[in-house]
C-alpha cells in the first residue's frame, strides 16, 4: 500500500511539475525535495527509536525434539544474564517439545 501510494505520489508530481514553466517548476521542485528530505530524517529517526525497543514476538513454531543429554525448545531460549534486557516478550502458541535418555524440552520460555 505504501509503494502504490509512493508511486501515486511521484506520477502527480511529475505531472504537475511538467505543465509548469521551467520558473515555476524549479521553485516547486526545491520545496519538496526539502520538504522530502526532512520527511526522510523524521522517519529514519522513528524508525531507529521503534527499533530499539527490545520487543520479541514468537508465534507458530514447529515442533522440537532432542535425544539425550539435549535441549528441545519450541519457543523462546534466552540466556539468564540477557533477560533483564528484555522489556516486552510475547509467545504463544508454540509446538510441542520432546526430549528422551535425559533430555530437556520445554514449549514456552527458558530464562
Amino acid at each position: 500500500m505504501i509503494v502504490v501510494a509512493t508511486l501515486g505520489t511521484v506520477a502527480v508530481l511529475a505531472l504537475v511539475l511538467w505543465l509548469l514553466d521551467d520558473k515555476r517548476a524549479g521553485q516547486i521542485g526545491g520545496a519538496v525535495s526539502a520538504l522530502a528530505g526532512v520527511a526522510a530524517v523524521g522517519v529514519a529517526i522513528w524508525a531507529a527509536l521503534r527499533q530499539s525497543s527490545g520487543r520479541i514476538r514468537v508465534a507458530g513454531t514447529g515442533e522440537a525434539m532432542a535425544g539425550s543429554s539435549g535441549a528441545a525448545v519450541s519457543g523462546l531460549s534466552v540466556q539468564s544474564e540477557q533477560s533483564a534486557a528484555l522489556p516486552d516478550v510475547n509467545v504463544e502458541e508454540t509446538g510441542r517439545a520432546e526430549a528422551t535418555g535425559g533430555g530437556q524440552a520445554t514449549s514456552g520460555v527458558i530464562l
